[in-house]
């Protein structure tokens, strides 16, 4: 067995946050679909299986459900809500519908001694999402916590080394979910804190070594943390070897491209070859309005312009992205039971006959992992500290067809945000601040003249990995200032709101 967890998705919206609260305690975590063959688990030699939660009954017709092989590897098991129903079903037990159905908050009451919940206090709080709940259990099993509502909350067989929680030890709301997590995997699996981005830097530069041999590398390069720390990383492995490429797609930030340019060359010395293709991306977008299209659109017009700086330069055998876990998760290609939410245009976007090789080293990275590379390998607090920027640009954040104007509009808003965002010294602590523009006016006054303008949004979130977030409570101070420079300065917006939405249920970007 390798020191390592393995993840199998039942269609849990929490299942990403299971494989991140694993990786903060320093174990590797993985998510693989719920039908994934014996094979390739075996061939993963995971050192434990966490079953995640998900939104079937164990008894409809459609439910997923593993091979009770799996059962019997003689790996620790722990099953979270639907997991843990998945666990009873398999050894035979009583699940039913439960008399009402339980979501949100309740108290774990430990009734016996536990391996799982060991010095974690009694009555601490936790997150039930469920609506069928265990009845009967087998002798082999025991029950050590319940609720006020669920009988059996926990189960635990020390004999088979499996275990089960009804409710989401991974959520924040659960109050001491990391604490059974951290017994699951070191008290009950004999797990090691080994993972780290040492180690993970001196096996990628190994691994890309030989892999790339003499040969060269693309990078497309935004200017994003995660694609600025790649190009570190790639230039370490292969130096000259890298041909990094800056695509001014018309949908940057204002004066961006210019801007990133001379960072790249002064600042991390790197030989990048920059291209103005602002005109052919907005061509290709005319007329757009769907958020799958223009999102597809984007992806292949990247490709065809490295693939007209590949004309100029010849030999190019690798093409490597700054791909990241949430990125491949959200585009479903784990091709698990969770629905696609949408494209990336570094995932979803590639075409199928591309001749290069792909190299994603951070594809199974979060990214704050990744920040953390990049501070290993010496980037500055002014790239590390970035906040996310999307692959498509400011594309996805005009709803509706993207014209220039559009786009310039949007530009000269988002610019008094992040002016504002320093001015108040909120940037650094939060995830991602940005404004959307609405295909929707508004009627105003302005000097006594009637307008009929634009509506925007601003759209600020905290984050700890982007995979859920909280919007934040700004400042009355901060808002107030930066709608009015907003409605004063930018001509075409007259409306200012501010969006109080979390994630899930949206999303951190409009589409």
């Amino acid at each position: 067995m390798k020191n390592n967890v393995l993840i199998l998705d039942f269609g849990s919206q929490y299942t990403k946050l299971i494989a991140r609260r694993v990786r903060e305690l320093k174990v590797y975590s993985e998510i693989m679909p719920f039908n994934v063959t014996i094979e390739k688990i075996k061939n993963f030699q995971p050192g434990a299986i966490i079953l995640s939660g998900g939104p079937s009954s164990i008894y409809g017709k459609k439910s997923p459900k593993i091979k009770p092989e799996i059962l019997g590897l003689s790996i620790p098991i722990l099953g979270i809500c639907y997991g843990l129903q998945l666990i009873a079903y398999l050894f035979k037990m009583k699940v039913a519908p439960a008399k009402n159905r339980e979501y949100g908050f309740a108290n774990l009451e430990i009734v016996k001694p536990s391996r799982l919940l060991k010095n974690v206090n009694n009555n601490s709080r936790v997150w039930m999402s469920h609506g069928d709940k265990i009845s009967q259990y087998p002798e082999d099993f025991i029950v050590t916590g319940k609720t006020k509502n669920t009988e059996i909350t926990v189960i635990e067989s020390n004999k088979r080394n499996i275990f089960g929680v009804q409710f989401h030890p991974e959520v924040i709301h659960t109050k001491e979910g990391k604490k059974i997590i951290y017994n699951f995997l070191f008290e009950i699996s004999n797990l090691k804190p080994d993972w780290n981005m040492d180690n993970f830097i001196k096996s990628s530069i190994t691994k890309i070594k030989k892999k790339v041999g003499t040969q060269k590398i693309m990078l497309g390069l935004s200017g994003g943390v995660d694609s600025t720390v790649l190009a570190l990383l790639l230039r370490k492995s292969i130096g000259d070897q890298l041909i990094p490429v800056f695509i001014d797609t018309g949908l940057l930030r204002k004066n961006e491209y210019k801007d990133l340019m001379d960072k790249f060359k002064n600042q991390l010395n790197l030989n990048v070859h920059g291209v103005d293709a602002s005109k052919i991306f907005l061509k290709n977008l005319k007329k757009i309005r769907s958020p799958e299209r223009k999102r597809k659109i984007i992806g292949k017009t990247f490709i065809d312009t490295f693939r007209s700086v590949e004309e100029k330069i010849g030999g190019i055998n690798f093409f490597a992205q700054g791909t990241l876990y949430p990125d491949v998760i959200e585009s479903n290609s784990v091709s698990g039971p969770s629905m696609k939410i949408k494209s990336h245009h570094n995932v979803g976007g590639l075409p199928k006959n591309i001749k290069w090789e792909i190299i994603e080293p951070f594809r199974e990275l979060f990214k704050d992992e990744v920040r953390e590379i990049g501070k290993d390998l010496g980037l500055s607090e002014i790239f590390i500290n970035r906040h996310p920027f999307p692959g498509p640009g400011l594309a996805v954040r005009i709803i509706g067809e993207i014209r220039e104007d559009k786009v310039n509009k949007l530009q000269s808003a988002d610019e008094i945000l992040i002016e504002e965002l320093n001015n108040f010294k909120i940037y650094n602590k939060v995830w991602q601040a940005f404004v959307v523009l609405l295909p929707v006016k508004s009627v105003g006054v302005m000097g006594d003249i009637r307008t009929y303008e634009n509506v925007a949004v601003i759209r600020i979130v905290e984050s700890i990995d982007g995979m859920t977030a909280d919007w934040y409570p700004a400042p009355y101070g901060f808002l107030k200032k930066v709608a009015n420079r907003i409605v004063n300065e930018v001509k075409g917006i007259n409306r200012v709101t501010y969006d109080l939405t979390s994630k899930p249920p949206g999303t951190i970007e409009w589409e």
